[in-house]
């Protein structure tokens, strides 16, 4: 991989992993044109992961840190309705994390497997993320004005759906959210934060695999002037599509998105 197409791959992931066109999808079709090995894509992958953890944090960081402040503000522990707002959002972001904690144990060799099986798994889960982005379109949210836990825990399960290569992880949870009558703007934010926990824990896992696969191996196509410019590809681009994607969901545009999605989902099926 050189650095041209390091630049690609992460203003491609920055953008996608953010907006509802899933990013998986997106660097699978690109890692295919450029003919990229599975060990380029393991070591970069873990790259782009840390470097999106990293843009939320920045774009988020006020919320961060309201969340860690509650966290350790006195209150009684004994009773959730007596918590505080921050005590409860990362309650709810633990709860949201089960989903996914429980694909990624017991069906990781799976997932892995369907992402290795080429385009068309791609094109069908883009069709169908553009299903997701249509219904939320047209639903009429309530509006609620916090996400609950049982409402976190099924935002979750479309985010262990959402592990599928072509099924967009933002657009599943946020459409999910939007069908149970969230509030748009806590919605968009929730979706973004939840996401941190799993991506840190798929980037430490796909280390441990570029550990297993050998260091000089892993990194043999690939040199670290192109990871940096990966990174800071994927981290610039995806500061930019957080704080857009936030403002896009406020407006409702989903739609736009799910028009997208059928064009690529489209070729994708018929180059596959």
């Amino acid at each position: 991989m050189d650095w041209l197409q390091a630049l690609l791959l992460g203003i491609l992931q920055g953008l996608t992993e953010f907006l509802p066109v899933s990013s998986s999808g997106h660097l699978t079709i690109l890692s295919n044109i450029f003919g990229m090995s599975g060990e380029e894509n393991l070591t970069f992958n873990v790259v782009l992961h840390v470097a999106t953890v990293c843009a939320t944090l920045v774009v988020l960081w006020n919320e961060v840190v309201w969340i860690f402040k509650d966290l350790f503000t006195k209150q009684q522990w004994c009773s959730y309705k007596n918590l505080n707002g921050g005590t409860k959002y990362a309650i709810n972001i633990i709860i949201s994390m089960i989903p996914v904690g429980i694909v990624g144990l017991f069906f990781k060799d799976t997932i892995e497997a369907i992402f290795g099986s080429g385009l068309l798994i791609v094109g069908i889960m883009l069709l169908v993320t553009a299903t997701l982005l249509t219904f939320a379109h047209l639903a009429k949210p309530r509006q609620r004005e916090e996400i609950s836990g049982w409402h976190a825990f099924i935002i979750g399960i479309g985010q262990a759906c959402a592990t599928m290569p072509g099924l967009s992880r933002s657009g599943t949870t946020i459409a999910t959210g939007l069908l149970l009558g969230n509030k748009k703007e806590k919605l968009a934010q929730f979706s973004f934060l939840m996401v941190i926990p799993p991506i840190l824990g798929e980037a430490l896992l796909d280390f441990k695999d570029v550990l297993e696969v050998g260091w000089s191996a892993a990194m043999a196509g690939i040199s670290p002037f192109a990871l940096i410019i990966g990174f800071m590809a994927a981290f610039i681009t995806g500061c930019l599509a957080c704080k857009w994607m936030i403002s896009i969901v406020k407006k409702g545009k989903l739609i736009y998105f799910a028009i997208y999605c059928v064009i690529v989902g489209v070729l994708a099926i018929c180059f596959a």
